[in-house]
């Protein structure tokens, strides 16, 4: 056999031969993961096992259509795996399989939303889910007075419902009553910063009441509910979607699971398999499809649930933590992973403690909290426990990021006062140079350097901590 040619050769070499810029950003963010926080309620750290499924050979493969109904050739091993992970999705999620099917090609959450809406309801028909500053997601049917923001308003007309603006919950009642004057053709639950579980009853009966389907997108809560810590979505709707890389701590993709016994159509298998493929989507990821399939597997093991009871015990913990130094959290607690912190009694906004936690190595997010005037411009922050439990952190951990967030949020005053304007850019200089007569920027740097001492003593999946050093491109003061 005669040698490789050259043309070919870079084939074989490492990727930190080949491409060594591309492995310093993998490396620095490694690091980062490694040295800091990660509180993104939408954010978890999956196996090591995931990866390397994630990562392997089967993204190679092309393999538009269904098992045994493939386009192309040579699907004969992509097919076994196809049909491994749909059971395994199956078992997880604890589903009779004569009464339920699951497609596992959505490349991602937003993807699987519009395919079910695709094949649940047709064009310009009726929609309801909860509104974005409610805690809803922009697949939800989002959209402004200025403007349609996503596919699920562009396509569909859609009317938000919301809270109960005393207890913060989701108002059913008068979700009835909208229901009763707009006429949906679905009904959609779920949502990406609501602390609460889901009268799932009372969403069916709504729905039963117009001839309307029930949708559930259980993104944020699918480990939790597949652990069953939460409650059961199963039991009443048409469709479920899900991501794969929340809770449920798999590689970033998305999930739907179809009744195939529904009243309402009998044909709504091929209406979701029709509409993931060939109306939104071509050829799966198979490699994504493996680490969903390796992530499931996890999901099923009796230790799963042990996962997921210690990271609604923590997001207790911390939220408990915060009120108990007078912080305001929407619904005052939590019975799921994340809790939404109400920063507008401290004359906060969402933007400034985010960019501030992100100096110190606390990775948050601002978001909108209820009664907010814009989504565009949140008064609170999102925080979620299931990385930091990935991490093996427990209750007496959160108390410890609890104190950290606390000063942080003291600390954002400060600065916000030394700025001496409202102006984001004020706030982030005086955060990071030191002035004459000003503190902040020497207790970001304090802070820093704690937050960093502390996240370091974790493990990392994935990945050897004890070979790792700092990579090129990242300063650090000692």
């Amino acid at each position: 056999m005669s040698g490789t040619p050259d043309f070919n050769k870079v084939l074989y070499a490492p990727l930190a031969e080949v491409d060594p810029e591309v492995q310093n950003i993998i490396d620095k963010e490694t690091w980062r993961q490694f040295s800091g926080l990660e509180l993104i309620a939408s954010e978890n750290l999956t196996s090591r096992a995931t990866m390397e499924a994630n990562g392997s050979i089967l993204t190679n493969k092309y393999s538009e259509g269904l098992p045994n109904a493939r386009y192309y050739g040579g699907n004969e091993y992509v097919d076994e795996l196809e049909i491994l992970c749909q059971k395994r999705a199956l078992q997880a999620f604890h589903l009779d399989p004569a009464k339920w099917g699951v497609n596992v090609q959505p490349y991602s959450g937003s993807t699987a939303n519009f395919a079910a809406l695709t094949a649940l309801i047709q064009p310009q028909d009726r929609l309801m889910g909860l509104g974005l500053p409610d805690g809803g997601h922009l697949t939800h049917g989002y959209y402004t007075a200025k403007k349609k923001m996503t596919a699920s308003s562009i396509y569909f007309q859609s009317l938000p419902y919301g809270l109960d603006p005393e207890t913060q919950l989701i108002d059913y009642k008068n979700l009835k009553s909208l229901a009763k004057i707009y006429k949906p053709r679905l009904i959609i639950c779920g949502a990406s910063a609501y602390p609460r579980d889901w009268d799932y009853k009372s969403l069916r009966e709504t729905a039963d009441e117009h001839g309307a389907f029930l949708m559930a997108d259980i993104a944020h809560t699918s480990g939790l509910v597949a652990a069953g810590e939460l409650a059961d979505p199963f039991q009443y709707c048409d469709v479920v979607t899900t991501t794969t890389h929340k809770t449920l701590r798999g590689p970033r993709a998305g999930l739907i699971f179809f009744r195939k016994d529904s009243e309402k159509a009998k044909d709504l298998e091929k209406r979701v398999n029709d509409a993931v493929f060939p109306a939104c989507q071509g050829g799966p990821h198979n490699n994504t499809i493996a680490g969903i399939a390796t992530a499931l597997l996890q999901a099923c093991q009796p230790t799963w649930k042990a996962y997921a009871k210690q990271v609604i015990a923590n997001a207790s913990t911390l939220g408990a933590e915060l009120v108990a130094r007078g912080y305001k959290l929407q619904t005052s607690g939590t019975e799921n992973h994340l809790v939404l912190w109400d920063l507008r009694p401290l004359g906060l906004t969402g933007s400034k403690l985010e960019k501030l936690c992100d100096l110190v190595g606390i990775t948050i997010n601002k978001n909108a909290v209820s009664g907010d005037a814009s989504a565009q411009v949140p008064g609170g922050i999102r925080l979620g426990t299931a990385a930091l439990t990935s991490r093996d952190m427990l209750e007496a951990d959160m108390k410890v990021v609890a104190e950290f967030l606390h000063r942080a949020v003291q600390l954002a005053l400060v600065l916000q006062k030394e700025a001496g304007s409202k102006m984001l850019k004020d706030f982030v200089r005086v955060a990071t140079t030191p002035e004459e007569g000003k503190v902040g920027a020497q207790q970001v740097a304090a802070l820093r350097n704690e937050v960093r001492a502390f996240a370091r003593r974790w493990p990392l999946p994935g990945v050897d901590v004890s070979t790792l050093t700092r990579p090129a491109g990242i300063e650090e003061d000692e």
